[in-house]
């Protein structure tokens, strides 16, 4: 286990499918902190949204989601067989559903709406006011945790991006195809990039990680070297 001098908000920001989650899963596990995935909580949202005919096709009714929202409980409960945090939506474990093309497909239509993000960043504010957490999403160290201790914007190329994601869907059981996973991708970014409404973007004390080529071993030693330069002054 990673030692650091006192307990850190550490934000993980990028672009779908760079592996954020992992990443971020793993840095938690490393410092004995508590890993929170933000995109998990829009998932649930857009999975509800899709069950109650709430968006249909690109078109979503933000008058019935406003107010149904209060009524939806989400919450992150630890999964005793595998040990991590499954994503719970009004107490049924989604967590393998929200990973689906069908929410993936959508999920940007409902993240960019104003109301749904104030809620989602009010509550992961929350969760992270001891500190000691790592986060994962498209603006926890923009908007959620300006403040963070460690910011990083992970990237890749769109095309083993796509490559990654399907690999992923298909050993999950998911039909698709890399072309379907690949448009999904771009119109995800473009989407993302160019809401109104915390667009996804780069914080200016933010570093970049770009993964294309590297293993989740190389990330690691990546991310231990950037705490090492972090602390590097203390330790002098």
């Amino acid at each position: 286990m990673i030692y650091t001098p006192r307990p850190l908000i550490i934000a993980i920001d990028g672009h779908s499918s760079t592996g954020k989650s992992s990443f971020a899963r793993a840095i938690a596990g490393e410092l004995g902190y508590i890993y929170i995935d933000s995109g998990a909580m829009y998932r649930a949202i857009t999975l509800f949204a899709i069950r109650n005919k709430i968006i249909i096709d690109e078109y979503v009714d933000e008058e019935e989601l406003k107010q149904q929202l209060d009524s939806i409980e989400i919450m992150f409960t630890k999964n005793a067989r595998t040990g991590r945090n499954d994503m719970f939506l009004n107490n049924e474990n989604v967590e393998e559903e929200i990973r689906g093309i069908q929410v993936s497909e959508k999920v940007s239509f409902i993240s960019k709406i104003a109301f749904v993000r104030k809620k989602m960043v009010a509550f992961q504010r929350k969760m992270g006011e001891k500190k000691g957490v790592v986060m994962d999403g498209r603006d926890i160290g923009t908007v959620v945790f300006p403040d963070a201790d460690i910011k990083i914007f992970m990237t890749a190329d769109p095309l083993i991006r796509a490559e990654r994601r399907f690999r992923e869907l298909i050993e999950n059981g998911v039909s698709t195809s890399l072309q379907e996973v690949e448009h999904n991708i771009l119109e995800r970014d473009f989407i993302d990039q160019n809401r109104s409404e915390s667009p996804l973007r780069k914080a200016d004390d933010a570093v970049t990680l770009d993964n294309s080529y590297m293993s989740q071993e190389e990330q690691m030693e990546w991310f231990k070297n950037l705490l090492q330069q972090k602390f590097k002054p203390a330790h002098s």
